[in-house]
């Protein structure tokens, strides 16, 4: 397995990124680095998709949580205790559609806050809030066709904050994002929650 060209700690998550071969399948490199974050043999790994493709692993694992993402040349994978996590990398290629896919599948103040800066600045923020939203609809569990436009960020001096969201993924104040640069000319987010806490039925 390829050493981590680096790796990062921050609150209930650990990642790491990895050199990657595009056109392979990201899985089993994954599964390797989560055996050995969690210690346990590869063939142990509690590791299973879910019917929208998501990956989880097993409660066996101690509270765990995974996510995984890549992109050009380059693998991300996370690991979460006690929280949901949600991962995406995006290499910064050029995109001259990125106004047409904004308008498209975000927000209209999203939109208008893209279009209102320098086009020199645009895409590097076209793709900072891409990795945002993905990130938070991968930990959310149905990825972005649970609708891109259903969560709304809002400019907050460098990055991204999110101001809005449909009810299904909570408050937009349960949700941390950490947003960073991997290796040059790649942009990253991780996006996590704690579950919520169980009802408790007054009537009992």
């Amino acid at each position: 397995m390829p050493s981590p060209e680096h790796s990062l700690a921050i609150g209930p998550v650990r990642c790491a990124w990895f050199p990657y071969r595009r056109g392979e399948p990201a899985e089993p490199q994954a599964r390797r680095w989560l055996a050995q974050a969690l210690a346990v043999p590869e063939a142990a790994l509690g590791l299973r998709r879910d019917a929208h493709g998501r990956p989880h692993l097993d409660p066996g694992q101690g509270g765990y949580d995974a996510n995984w993402s890549h992109s050009g040349e380059r693998l991300l994978v996370a690991l979460a205790h006690g929280a949901r996590i949600g991962a995406d990398i995006e290499w910064l290629r050029p995109r001259p559609n990125a106004m047409t896919l904004a308008r498209r599948f975000f927000t209209a103040g999203e939109a208008d806050a893209l279009a209102a800066l320098p086009h020199d600045q645009a895409e590097r923020w076209f793709v900072r809030l891409w990795c945002a939203k993905e990130a938070v609809l991968k930990a959310h569990g149905r990825g972005i066709v649970f609708g891109l436009e259903r969560l709304e960020f809002s400019r907050d001096g460098e990055g991204w904050r999110l101001s809005a969201c449909d009810p299904a993924l909570g408050a937009p104040g349960d949700w941390r994002l950490h947003a960073f640069s991997p290796a040059p000319e790649y942009l990253a987010t991780l996006a996590w929650r704690t579950p919520a806490p169980a009802r408790v039925d007054d009537r009992a």
